[in-house]
Parts: C-alpha cells; sequence; structure tokens
C-alpha cells in the first residue's frame, strides 16, 4: 500500500498528464472508447501511432496494457523522484530491460449518475477520478485464465448499479461487497460516512488504494456479509454481490468476485433477509443480481418471499431472463475458459448442477427493500424488459413517495391537488387521415418510462391535473361534462389514477 504522500505523488502526475475522464476520451477518441468497450486496443492504440508523451504513455501502460519504454514511464511517473521506483516496489509495475508494463490496471474514471436530469449532471458534479483493479482479461481476444482472488474492475454490472443507485443525501451507506472500490467512490458524493466490505483480501487492497487515489473517506472492512457492521444501521446499503451460480469448486478455484459459498441463490437470499435489522427507518438496500427460476415454482412468489417477515417494502424489478445454456456460456467464458480443453466437461457439470437444484432459468434485475414502516409492508414484483431512462436511481428514490401518495383513501386522493409529471408526454396512433386517433397513450420519459392508454374520462381528468384544481373538483366537472354520474365517474377513474400515481406519472406540485 503507497503511502499518502505518495499516493497524492501519484495523483499529481496523473493530473499533469492529463490522464482523466475526459482528457483521455477525447485523446483516444469515440472508435477509441468503443473499442475498449469490445475489448480491442487497436482503435485507441491506431490513434496513439508512436506517441510518447506522458498522456499517451500512461493511457497505453494501463487501459490498453502495453508494454511502454522504460524511459517515458519513467518520465510520465516524475511528480516525485521516487515514485516510478515505488510503484515497482508496490507490484504496481514491472520492469523488463527497458521496458515497463502494469501489474494492476490505474485508469479514469468518470460517469453522470449522480444527478436527478434526464441530462445528467454537469461535469463538475460527476463521480469522477481513478480507479484501481486487476488487468482486464481478453483483450484483443487473447484468453486467460481468470486468478481466484481477481477484482473486477468497472463493469456493466457495477454501472447498472450505480445507474440504479438513489442518489438522495444520507448520513451513513455501506458498500456490501466492495470489490474495486467504484460504488464508494459515487457514495461519498452523497453520504457523509462510508463503509465499504469484502471478503477478498486483495479487493481490500485496491479499493483502499482507489479511495486514497480519489482522495475519499471510506471506512474499509474484512469479512463476509453483515459480518463486519454486526451492531450497525445504515441510510443505504448497495450491493452487485457475487451473485452467480456455479456448481460448488474448491476454494482455490472458486472466483470469489463473482462465486459465493452458497447453493444456488443462496447468497443472494442472505443478503436479503440480512438487511432489515441494518437498516435506519425509511433506510434502502439496493442489490443488482441474479436469483434462480425454480421449475414448478412461481419466480415471483419465492423471490418476493425473501422479505415477507422483514416488516420492509419490497419492489423486484427482472430486467433479463436466460435459459440455463446461456447463462452457462456467459460464465465460462468470463472465467478464460472459451477453447480450453475445460470447456465440455465444466459445461456439463453446470447442467447437472442446475438440474439438481431444478433450476430451469435464471433471472437478472434488481431488488429493492425499504423500511418504509408501513402498517401492512407494499410488495410489487414485476417483469419489465422494456428501455428506460438511464440513470434510473432518480426515478427509484422518488418511488416510495409515489407508493405513499397511490395508498392515500379516496377521500384524501380527491382532495389533493395534483398534476400531471413533466417529463409525461402524449402519444396518439390512429389512422392516417382519420379525425381521431384511436388509441391516446401517455407516456414518461422518466425512470421505467411506464405507459398507459387513456380513453375520454381518464384523458380528461389527466389532462386537467395542472395543481390548480383538487382531483374531487376534476372529477365532478368532467362528469358534468359527459352528463355522467360524478360517482360513476369517481369509481371508474380512482383505480387509475392510483396506479398513475404509483408510477409517478401524476405528483404533488
Amino acid at each position: 500500500m503507497l503511502t499518502p504522500v505518495q499516493v497524492r505523488d501519484l495523483r499529481s502526475a496523473f493530473t499533469a498528464a492529463n490522464y482523466t475522464i475526459d482528457e483521455v476520451i477525447d485523446r483516444i477518441g469515440e472508435a477509441g472508447q468503443e473499442g475498449l468497450g469490445r475489448n480491442s486496443t487497436i482503435p485507441a492504440l491506431d490513434v496513439l501511432g508512436e506517441a510518447t508523451d506522458p498522456q499517451a504513455t500512461l493511457v497505453k501502460l494501463w487501459p490498453l496494457q502495453q508494454e511502454v519504454p522504460l524511459a517515458a514511464a519513467r518520465a510520465a511517473l516524475s511528480a516525485s523522484p521516487e515514485l516510478f521506483d515505488v510503484l515497482v516496489d508496490a507490484d504496481i509495475l514491472a520492469v523488463d530491460g527497458d521496458v515497463v508494463r502494469a501489474l494492476v490496471d490505474i485508469r479514469p474514471y468518470g460517469s453522470a449518475d449522480d444527478g436527478a436530469s434526464p441530462s445528467g449532471p454537469a461535469p463538475e458534479s460527476r463521480a469522477s477520478g481513478w480507479i484501481v483493479s486487476d488487468l482486464t482479461p481478453g483483450l484483443d481476444q487473447v484468453t486467460t485464465r481468470t486468478r481466484p482472488d481477481y477484482v473486477l474492475g468497472v463493469s456493466p454490472a457495477s454501472t447498472s448499479l450505480a445507474q440504479m443507485t438513489m442518489r438522495t443525501a444520507v448520513d451513513s451507506a455501506l458498500d456490501l461487497g466492495t470489490g474495486c472500490g467504484v460504488q464508494s467512490l459515487h457514495l461519498a458524493r452523497h453520504a457523509d460516512r462510508v463503509v465499504a466490505t469484502d471478503i477478498n483480501p486483495r479487493a481490500l487492497e485496491l479499493a483502499a488504494l482507489t479511495a486514497a487515489l480519489n482522495d475519499v473517506d471510506v471506512d474499509i472492512r474484512d469479512g463476509s456479509l453483515y459480518e463486519p457492521v454486526a451492531g450497525e444501521r445504515f441510510d443505504l446499503i448497495v450491493t452487485n454481490p457475487p451473485y452467480v451460480m456455479s456448481p460448488p469448486t474448491t476454494e482455490g478455484e472458486r472466483l470469489v468476485y463473482r462465486e459465493g459459498s452458497f447453493a444456488g441463490d443462496g447468497l443472494v437470499e442472505a443478503v436479503v433477509k440480512g438487511a432489515p435489522e441494518h437498516l435506519n427507518p425509511g433506510g434502502s438496500l439496493q442489490v443488482l443480481c441474479n436469483w434462480a427460476i425454480l421449475e414448478g415454482q412461481p419466480w415471483t412468489e419465492r423471490v418476493a418471499g425473501w422479505a415477507e417477515d422483514s416488516g420492509c417494502d419490497v419492489w423486484v424489478v427482472e430486467r433479463e431472463r436466460l435459459d440455463i445454456y446461456n447463462y452457462i456460456e456467459v460464465w465460462l467464458t468470463d472465467a478464460g475458459l472459451a477453447g480450453s480443453p475445460e470447456w465440455k466437461p465444466r459445461y456439463r457439470e453446470w447442467i447437472d448442477y442446475f438440474k439438481q437444484l431444478g433450476i430451469v432459468g435464471v433471472g437478472m434485475g434488481w431488488i429493492t427493500l425499504t423500511r418504509a414502516e408501513r402498517t401492512t409492508p407494499d410488495v410489487q414484483v414485476e417483469s419489465w424488459p422494456h428501455a428506460i431512462a438511464q440513470p434510473v436511481g432518480a426515478a427509484l428514490a422518488e418511488h416510495q413517495a409515489c407508493v405513499t401518495n397511490s395508498l392515500m383513501s379516496d377521500d384524501e386522493l380527491l382532495a389533493h391537488h395534483w398534476k400531471l409529471a413533466s417529463h409525461v408526454t402524449q402519444e396518439t396512433l390512429g389512422d392516417a387521415g382519420a379525425e381521431d386517433p384511436q388509441h391516446i397513450v401517455l407516456r414518461s420519459a422518466s425512470g421505467l418510462r411506464r405507459a398507459t392508454e387513456v380513453d375520454t374520462v381518464l384523458g380528461g381528468v389527466l389532462g386537467a391535473c395542472d395543481g390548480e384544481l383538487s382531483l374531487g373538483q376534476i372529477t365532478d366537472a368532467i362528469a358534468v361534462l359527459l352528463e355522467a354520474d360524478a360517482s360513476a365517474v369517481r369509481a371508474e377513474v380512482l383505480p387509475k389514477l392510483r396506479q398513475a400515481l404509483r408510477d409517478g406519472m401524476l405528483v404533488a406540485p
């Protein structure tokens, strides 16, 4: 581990070389960035050419994992006379003759997840800096076996978790299973106190360097699940736990970053069941995970059952469903086994394991558990494979208020002044040239981008919700216009209005 002074020197070297997210993206261009997304370094290398300036050298050394000239590496890391040698002694860099290569990855990072605006926050409000992890495997189609204690860098899963995390200001947050520490970097921007845990000593070491390099205060602790925070409560817990449902392996073969020691999805179940005693009133657990689809058992009942005795609200959203074969192939490839003699026997081992547990598919999505302190907890379990508006965290943060609004009594609903949310737009569908549309749909441009088809009555009520009149006044006026019974109009629209409130399409002004 580097000393605070050495970390400061490394940060200074990165800043002086413009080794920061926006500048590096500008340097390698859109093609270079997209190439890295495909694990291809060639487009970025083609852009950089033979350049040996500090920025080009650092990009080649870390994100592109190339050998660079010793002299160029020393020049790029000359913030202090001893900095380069310190990184070699710390097993961050290795020298081989007159070239240098990286042993761990340190790359610029930036994410626009920290704001509620559909266009994202201003650049200065983003969670940005540098992330320390193990080197990216599989660059340029070179397949390598993944080490058991491998520390994953920023992945699609970690990005998804960052995008779905509620960015409300809180006193305390827990990053459960921190890995490289990327979630803690985000949490530190809106939580006064951040605790990060992991069972992998190597992850703890690299996460500590990530925190130090970004000058954020994170309390990093060793241990499994909630053991390191026994007796403590938090306002927010976020986790992308090692949810991969692989067959049991020996300790030395298990990939710690993705596989636990539980059978099937037992680890995710333990995360959900253990959360309530670690949440403050109003606090939430947010989990990005997989769950097993078992033969003959509705997945909705099973997953919701994990929170059945918690007294908490639970919202489960299945974003994707894979059959077992697709799922197995994804994770065998992730382990670096594609093209190896182990592929077929390991494939068969996974199939036998899934059949033994009765697993016929795998659901992928989100679980949000909230200590809402309701007399009757609200339970919502759904599949939503449709496009959503990212970052979705702001919409998830508003969900509790939306649910509370939807649970009002009829008299409370009618007495309130409501307003159609600003992100709701109207779509009309019909035959070309027809005087009137066949369908009118209201669609939200925010969150899950839900839509609802409206008829004359509902459309009239929602269209009049501008915050000026109470809902009761509006329904009475619509009844008069349609020459209908006011109580009948209310009976017709109130259930639909409750759904509009739950979906965040109708809000308090």
